[in-house]
């Protein structure tokens, strides 16, 4: 028992070298991206090659972990009931971040004495028809052209309606869906291995995206639009530390900075890549560790992925406030509400992909304003440092939101928490699951809060 005890000790020592290496290659990125910018430009296969790898692992992770989180639930209510709680809170806190975007893009009036350019005009059209589907067109690309294309293709909503249906199938099929509930739980420890190998990339993927988005944008590019860039990383830093923060100690009683400190490694990842999408595999497996039944963390987490974008409402609330200020067409009050509640509904879905919030940006003034749509071009300078902040947010609001749905509905143990937080529980970082069925054991007897 002593010898399984050491070997993750000394694994867990290799990754934090990892983490290090990280740190140093986004360092001499920048360095790169400023001495030699064409060089620097070249090197963006790299990032976006990782961030291409992180993306391979999505949709097999997703599907069995939702598939083992519903299959392995006895009632079907205990599903609903955790889906319901999560798409209410979701739908609240996408509500909170955009009237708190509205108030501090109305104080501070971004966009104000700035002069849009002719080689700016375009990209704003170019960007709008990337996000060009009706609600209708949405709704029915949710479902898949065949059960395996939603594995082959991507689709995050396309493999948690997929993933759903089989769970609840393997649900009603009870004791004879046993054999396949264990051969996806060896399918998904297979996932996380590969995962873990494809991880040591990560300096090499970090290295490449941030020279490459130096040397596209240097610091020139960045002075005229600072007080825009300052005040969406503040609001999303208030919203992180203030409104989450008291959430989550109101309602669970868990220390935001606690839950911060033990996902650093996430937000390092998130931080280099820009997208929330590469930490999606590495939130599932360490909300489980901290105490989060399975079922809870399979439903919440994908489900957050898709409808819980706190950092991406008050990004697109804010900087459409600043084109409009940009343009000299600021919004009126009524025309803010009802422009911001359509990109509400239509970043659904969108969540994790680099870019995508300067697409959904460019969607929604073309369908509201289309005479803001070349303003779009001023964001696309910052979208990618902006961007960064996005996806931070985004991943700080769906690992919140998983606590809590844990703690109301009676699944998170605060025993292994507690552990957890102190450090006398460490992560695996070899495996991404914790051996001998302790997670399992999680699932069945959580203690109750």
């Amino acid at each position: 028992m002593a010898s399984n005890d050491a070997a993750p000790t000394k694994r867990r020592d290799r990754t934090h070298y990892l983490y290090i290496a990280v740190i140093v290659a986004v360092v001499a990125g920048i360095a790169v991206g400023f001495v030699a910018p064409d060089v620097g430009k070249a090197l963006k296969p790299l990032g976006t090659g990782f961030v291409n790898l992180i993306k391979m692992m999505i949709s097999p992770i997703i599907f069995c972990t939702i598939v083992l989180g519903v299959g392995s639930v006895r009632k079907a209510a205990k599903v609903g009931r955790v889906g319901g709680l999560a798409l209410g809170y979701f739908m609240i806190m996408s509500v909170v971040a955009l009237v708190i975007g509205l108030m501090v893009g109305n104080v501070l009036h971004p966009g104000e004495g700035l002069q849009i350019t002719e080689e700016l005009r375009g990209s704003g059209a170019e960007q709008a028809g990337e996000e060009a589907q009706s609600t209708t067109e949405f709704l029915i690309g949710i479902i898949p052209t065949t059960l395996i294309s939603a594995l082959t293709e991507g689709e995050v909503l396309q493999t948690l309606l997929v993933a759903l249906l089989a769970g609840f199938a393997l649900q009603g099929m009870g004791e004879k869906g046993q054999p396949i509930l264990r051969g996806i739980e060896h399918v998904q420890r297979l996932v996380f291995k590969i995962l873990a190998m494809v991880m040591w990339v990560a300096p090499i993927g970090a290295f490449g995206a941030i020279a490459a988005v130096v040397g596209a944008t240097g610091v020139d590019a960045l002075k005229g639009l600072a007080v825009i860039m300052l005040g969406f990383y503040t609001t999303c830093a208030v919203f992180i530390f203030v409104v989450l923060g008291a959430v989550l100690w109101l309602f669970a009683r868990v220390n935001i900075f606690s839950l911060l400190r033990y996902l650093g490694r996430e937000f390092l990842l998130i931080l280099s890549t820009s997208s929330s999408e590469a930490a999606l595999p590495r939130l599932i497996a360490k909300m489980e560790h901290l105490g989060v039944s399975k079922p809870v963390v399979g439903i919440t987490v994908p489900t957050g992925y898709s409808f819980n974008l706190d950092g991406t409402m008050i990004y697109l609330t804010m900087s459409s406030l600043f084109i409009a200020s940009a343009l000299g067409d600021p919004l009126s009050i009524g025309e803010q509400v009802g422009l911001l509640l359509f990109m509400m509904v239509a970043s659904k879905g969108a969540a994790g992909v680099s870019g995508a919030g300067l697409a959904t940006l460019a969607g929604g003034l073309q369908s509201h304003r289309p005479e803001l749509l070349d303003g779009v071009g001023l964001i696309v300078g910052i979208d990618r440092f902006m961007s960064e902040a996005r996806a931070l947010t985004n991943f700080a609001g769906n690992a919140v939101a998983t606590v809590l749905i844990g703690s109301w509905t009676k699944e998170l143990d605060r025993g292994q928490m507690a552990q957890v937080f102190a450090g006398d529980s460490p992560f695996n970082e070899q495996t991404f699951v914790d051996d001998g069925g302790v997670t399992e054991e999680k699932t069945q007897t959580p203690e109750k809060v």
